[in-house]
């Protein structure tokens, strides 16, 4: 048996710049909240697993508590939270039933490979399960993703760079971490995959193009597609990609050690 394990921001789609930055900033607006994000700061937070515990940072200003009333107290913070998350999430939902987050290359063309060669699917995600189903549909069509296991940041008591989701996903897998490999855009991605035990794909995008994926046993721009060929920035695998990024590549990938491993 083997197993493919996505994240979903940022590897199934292009989500974080285009779809929940602008449903953060407008939820911040509809709640009457002198705050906007921009991408430089929203960069900064992604080092944070999770929507709601992005959000919750705005009760660290002391200012902003005090100038626009709102609660001090943690009960009222949880649920004032809630509130908040839930309207960024129907806001971003919205946007990815509008097509407004396309695929990224290769993701429909892989998964197709791995259905036809009888692997299983997951995703595991930080972000609410309901907003990865959306992004997962959209990405590779409802009957393929069907096919997945969707293990989402509202289903461990620790996200990610904490490998828990991850550990989840084999579980419900049935697979072994040496049979799985992850894809991953962020180092706190490949952290918790390799937390887990699993070897790690990494397809950087432009909010992670610079940080540090030195335990990944490949890292390339994308998994590639027709006329959107992928580059590969890093390799530590046996794998041998050209433009595109095959399953053969993938499955070279697996049980690659990290390199503390390799010492």
């Amino acid at each position: 048996m083997k197993a493919l394990v996505f994240d979903c921001d940022g590897v199934l789609a292009d989500t974080e710049r285009h779809g929940h930055l602008p449903a953060f900033n407008a939820t911040f607006e509809a709640f009457g909240l002198p705050v906007r994000w921009s991408e430089e700061r929203y960069g900064e937070l992604l080092k944070i697993g999770g929507g709601k515990e992005r959000m919750a940072t705005l009760f660290d200003d002391a200012q902003l508590v005090r100038g626009q009333r709102l609660p001090a107290d943690p009960d009222g913070q949880r649920e004032l939270l809630q509130a908040w998350h839930q309207h960024k999430t129907a806001l971003y939902k919205a946007r990815v039933q509008a097509g407004e987050l396309p695929a990224r290359a290769g993701i429909a063309r892989v998964v197709g490979e791995a259905l036809a060669a009888g692997w299983s699917l997951a995703v595991a995600s930080t972000s609410a399960e309901e907003s990865v189903r959306a992004v997962l549909e959209h990405a590779v069509g409802a009957e393929r993703a069907a096919r997945f296991e969707v293990v989402a940041g509202d289903m461990v008591p620790r996200k990610k760079p904490d490998p828990a989701v991850y550990e989840l996903a084999l579980e419900r897998l049935g697979a072994r971490p040496q049979e799985a490999i992850a894809i991953e855009d962020s180092r706190n991605g490949l952290l918790a995959a390799v937390g887990a035990g699993i070897s790690c794909v990494v397809t950087v995008n432009g909010y992670t193009q610079d940080e540090d994926m030195s335990e990944a046993a490949l890292v390339v721009t994308s998994l590639g597609d027709a006329g959107q060929p992928a580059r590969v920035l890093a390799n530590r695998s046996a794998a041998r990609p050209g433009a595109t990024i095959t399953l053969a590549d993938l499955e070279a990938c697996l049980g690659v050690p990290t390199p503390e491993e390799s010492s």
